[in-house]
């Protein structure tokens, strides 16, 4: 009996010793994804957080993750006890084990504050940060008129208010037209040195080739590379055009297309102007009407609804009052633009931080 008691004590040992082995890489697989999923959901929580704050007013702040260390316990004990008996007392023999499992994850948040925080959301975005997107099939259109105030002087839409709050009919037409260029292959855009210059000391420019191809052009192409170049009054004796900044290129030969871009905050008020809120909050004015879109888009970047009781499986999803603001996890369209604006914020932010978050995750 004896014997027997002292088999299962160890092997209750193993079993127990073996689960601890083993631990570590079964927490790694799962937490690997896990945390990924978690930070990207608490991201979306806070540029919608400020969208909505921005739509009352309200200063947004942002906060880094700069570590998570995730600290498993795991205690396993086993031991037996067994007796011959003699006489009339019986013989017996009894093993006993205790396992105890415990999770203390522990996170450090880091504000953004001071010149990191001018640098990543108060200073416009560069056109050659943010085109280059259109490269990665993000469709030219939603990028501009996510990152554009203006193009050639087309006006986009003002959070601000007033007689141009839609923005200019021309602005919306012309996106429309470089959204069918890009379609059909007839777009694209080149990041390369300027003609002329010292590639030592001067920057890379960012230029947009339109008429890729110089043959079997269809009706619709040929209209629209038309429409470019009228609404941006472009030189038909070229292909490549310069961005640049501000609201007038200075040139008189055409070949350059003036572009004034948003900040990440202009971006996040933008949209957040766009938000319905419920009409008695802009009656006691807590906030501004909202902004409509004229020149075919008028639905907004991205639809954000609000009600007292939310719906349940939000895509995300935050409280504001006494009201819950969510997007609709079946809203594509909506999605897509949002996470179009984490990349943004993601490249706006690059510079800034000096190295991701780490997730530490001891193995026993």
């Amino acid at each position: 009996m004896i014997r027997t008691a002292s088999v299962a004590a160890a092997l209750c040992a193993a079993c127990l010793t073996s689960a601890c082995v083993h631990i570590g890489p079964a927490r790694l697989k799962a937490d690997q994804v896990d945390y990924e999923r978690a930070l990207g959901d608490a991201k979306k929580r806070e540029i919608l957080a400020a969208v909505v704050g921005l739509r009352y007013g309200d200063a947004p702040a942002f906060m880094t993750v700069s570590s998570i260390i995730a600290a498993y316990t795991f205690d396993a004990t086993a031991g037996g006890t067994g007796n011959v008996g003699s006489g009339s007392l019986p013989s017996y023999a009894l093993a006993t084990g205790s396992v105890s499992y415990s999770n203390h994850p522990t996170f450090t948040f880091t504000p953004t504050t001071g010149e990191a925080f001018a640098s990543a959301y108060i200073r416009p975005l560069a056109p050659a940060l943010v085109l280059p997107l259109a490269e990665g099939n993000v469709p030219i259109d939603l990028l501009l008129r996510i990152t554009a105030q203006s193009v050639g002087g087309l006006q986009n839409g003002n959070a601000l208010g007033g007689d141009n709050s839609a923005g200019a009919p021309g602005f919306f037409e012309l996106l429309q037209a470089l959204r069918r260029l890009q379609l059909a292959g007839e777009l694209n855009v080149e990041t390369r040195q300027a003609e002329g210059k010292d590639a030592k000391t001067s920057p890379m420019g960012v230029y947009l080739v339109i008429g890729a191809t110089t043959s079997g052009e269809s009706s619709q192409t040929g209209a629209d590379l038309a429409t470019v170049r009228r609404l941006l009054r472009l030189s038909t004796a070229t292909r490549s055009y310069e961005i640049v900044y501000g609201p007038s290129s200075g040139s008189k030969k055409g070949d350059q297309i003036p572009m004034v871009t948003r900040s990440v905050f202009g971006i996040l008020t933008d949209l957040g102007a766009q938000v319905q809120v419920p009409v008695e909050r802009i009656a006691d004015g807590s906030t501004k009407p909202t902004v409509g879109l004229i020149g075919g888009e008028t639905r907004p970047t991205i639809i954000v609804r609000s009600a007292e009781k939310p719906p349940k499986g939000a895509y995300v999803m935050v409280e504001y009052g006494s009201a819950t603001y969510w997007v609709d996890r079946n809203d594509f369209d909506s999605k897509y633009a949002f996470t179009v604006v984490q990349n943004l914020m993601a490249l706006a932010e690059s510079d800034t931080s000096s190295k991701a978050p780490v997730v530490t995750i001891p193995a026993n």
